[in-house]
């Protein structure tokens, strides 16, 4: 049984931040929860098993079986093709248990492989046609737009490979959305994303790859976060066995996978989704105000029920089992957290953590959820994507935490987008960027990023869109100059060096970002005349070597290469921070990072300390390749000068808004020196 013995004498969580001190208790009390959680479910991976239980089933040599949670019906009729689309006898389900399980038996013959079927649910005041909560394939008639499940009855997958380590990765997260992927107008495949674009990522040098939109949703357009069926592979990107080899090439590639899990909230489409599955309008969602989420116009879990633990913990155990994936980023942590779902809270004091604003089922299940996952693919990896700033987050549960292996460094990119709207360039400062960066809870893992999925949508702006702006569409050409271009540019590469060696244990780029993207995604609706001119990625820009995307891409490439062993070292070491100059060094693991962000002024012998040795440049963001001026050349090996203190220094020439890496080489001088 996977319970905690007792509690521990010691709170690493309350020794690492005393000023949780006050809420001892509180923190202490949902460690106690969640152990007392683990005794009464008893063996979690026992528990998280309802998708082996309900929905349809073959039984090897017998019958198609089909089971369904559904405790206020009054009667229930499986019927499709298989019945000619009547209501029949002979698809009649019984009820099998107090709880409210319903069963059907069907003979083999009577389902085939690729059929299409739905419920026909009746209760006390009325009736409703239903999707099946665990139905694992979903399609929509393209004639009628109407969804309804399908018998899906292959073969079993010829699996190569099974999980890959990822846990102890510093994660370089690509962030992809199958879909919008092909530079084609229309709907990406799980197959031209395997052919086309993996090998772009590989080459890129990310180990970790994160699918949005894949769980069943019934709107394009929502980016895969209104989800309708929880366990079905969306059938707008291709089939299940299509997806599983698209894992297994991302596995032989050496890329970890993990999606987007969408547990935070429901669509509250009736048919399609699990709104009113049975009738009643709290059978997996609170009942009244507290079930429906207002700004996302969907349906909010009750945690505190076991049939909903089932059937969220089944559906994580699934999503592993079954396609062989990684681990989770689980989206809107911050909306499940608090009954308000933190919106428009400033999360200024640790009391709105621990309020009675705060859903403690919420936390207890991403706690199950998150031991679950670990007890799969020990592994695996757990992502949260929370604003709140939730202490313990990304702490062990044995701790007061919630057991997630990083959270995402949401307040970065929120950072960089005030910075370059509200000041001018003479105005940034190394120490306030210095601050902004650091500012997270060092003994929980983080994901650091300039910016994801959520700048790139119609209603914001890419960073290099809001730098460079219209010049995008008639100055990216290298044979087209602008100094607009020219600064927007030289400050992307600078952000995102900043972004990667500071901003965490991990790094994360939303697809075509590494290259600069110039459009905005806005998916087909009908205020665009339902045009998928938006909804994709136009690679070619970053395989043109006339335009300054490619130069880019390169730079993006160069930067995971050279700087992706320093996030081994959780602190980064201040060296320098220079108002006037607006020169900012620092050390993180073996490399120095130097940046001028003056826009006017090039500093020619600019000290910096750093300790005895040969130091080499290992990236420039002015070289040339990434269209910078190439006032530093690509080989440069300096050696640290002594002063009459017995301090080494590097005198450096500091090109105006570039960002310099060295690394020191090893000499006879023996063990490097940390000073």
């Amino acid at each position: 049984m996977d319970k905690l013995k007792k509690a521990p004498e010691k709170w690493l969580l309350l020794e690492e931040d005393p000023m949780l001190g006050p809420y001892r208790d509180k923190i202490i009390s949902r460690s106690r929860r969640f152990s007392q959680a683990l005794d009464r479910l008893g063996s979690l991976r026992d528990f998280a098993t309802g998708h082996l239980y309900y929905g349809l089933h073959k039984r090897e040599g017998e019958a198609w079986v089909f089971r369904e949670w559904l405790p206020h019906a009054r009667e229930v009729f499986l019927f499709g093709d298989f019945s000619g689309w009547r209501l029949t006898g002979e698809g009649r389900l019984s009820r099998i248990n107090a709880y409210g399980d319903w069963e059907l038996t069907l003979p083999l013959s009577r389902l085939e492989h690729g059929q299409h079927y739905r419920l026909l649910v009746r209760w006390d005041s009325g009736e409703g046609e239903r999707i099946p909560a665990f139905a694992r394939r979903v399609v929509q008639d393209s004639g009628t737009k109407i969804f309804s499940a399908q018998v899906w009855d292959p073969p079993p997958y010829p699996w190569q490979s099974g999980f890959l380590g990822a846990r102890n990765l510093p994660p370089l997260v690509y962030e992809a959305h199958v879909g919008m992927a092909q530079e084609r107008p229309g709907v990406g495949t799980f197959e031209e994303f395997r052919l086309n674009i993996l090998p772009r990522i590989a080459a890129q040098g990310y180990n970790t790859l994160q699918f949005m939109a894949l769980m069943e949703h019934p709107y394009y357009g929502s980016f895969g976060y209104q989800v309708s069926s929880f366990f079905a592979l969306s059938s707008r990107f291709g089939t299940p066995e299509e997806f599983k080899a698209l894992v297994e090439e991302c596995h032989r590639l050496g890329l970890a996978v993990v999606m987007d899990l969408v547990h935070s909230h429901g669509v509250k489409n009736e048919v399609e989704g699990l709104s009113r599955q049975d009738g009643s309008p709290y059978q997996y969602f609170h009942d009244g105000p507290r079930g429906t989420h207002a700004a996302w116009d969907s349906r909010c879990f009750d945690y505190s029920k076991d049939g909903v633990l089932n059937f969220l913990l089944s559906n994580c155990a699934f999503w592993l089992d079954e396609y062989h994936l990684d681990g989770f980023r689980f989206d809107g942590v911050t909306s499940m957290f608090y009954r308000d779902h933190g919106l428009g809270v400033n999360f200024d004091h640790y009391d709105k953590y621990f309020s009675g604003n705060t859903d403690e089922d919420a936390f207890l299940y991403l706690s199950l959820a998150n031991r679950l996952v670990h007890l799969i693919n020990p592994q695996g990896v757990c992502i949260a994507e929370d604003m709140s700033g939730m202490p313990g987050l990304a702490k062990p549960q044995e701790e007061g935490g919630c057991g997630f292996d990083y959270r995402l460094a949401m307040g970065i990119p929120d950072f960089w987008i005030k910075l370059t709207k509200e000041k001018r360039d003479e105005d940034w400062s190394p120490e306030e960027i210095w601050g902004a960066l650091n500012n997270r809870r060092f003994a929980e893992g983080h994901i650091g990023y300039a910016e994801s999925h959520d700048q790139a949508l119609v209603g914001d702006k890419t960073l290099i869109f809001r730098m460079i702006d219209a010049e995008m569409y008639t100055h990216m050409s290298l044979d087209t100059p602008s100094l607009r271009v020219d600064r927007g540019m030289a400050l992307y590469k600078i952000i995102y060096l900043l972004t990667f060696s500071l901003g965490g244990d991990g790094f994360l780029c939303f697809m075509g970002n590494e290259f600069g993207h110039p459009e905005w995604i806005d998916f087909p609706r009908e205020g665009n005349g339902w045009s998928y001119y938006y909804a994709r990625r136009q690679w070619s820009l970053a395989d043109n070597p006339r335009l300054r995307y490619r130069a880019l891409n390169d730079f993006n490439r160069a930067l995971l290469s050279a700087c992706r062993s320093s996030l081994t070292e959780r602190f980064a070491g201040l060296i320098l921070a220079h108002r006037e100059d607006q020169v900012l060094a620092y050390r993180r693991g073996e490399l120095v990072y130097v940046i001028n962000l003056n826009p006017h002024v090039s500093f020619t012998h600019y000290g910096i300390k750093t300790g005895p040795g040969n130091f080499e440049l290992v990236l420039c963001t002015d070289w040339g390749e990434f269209n910078g001026f190439g006032r530093i050349p690509g080989e440069l090996t300096l050696k640290a000068a002594p002063d009459g203190d017995g301090q080494y220094w590097l005198n450096l020439y500091l090109p105006t808004r570039s960002g310099l890496v060295l690394r020191r080489q090893e000499d006879d001088l023996g063990p490097k020196d940390k000073g």
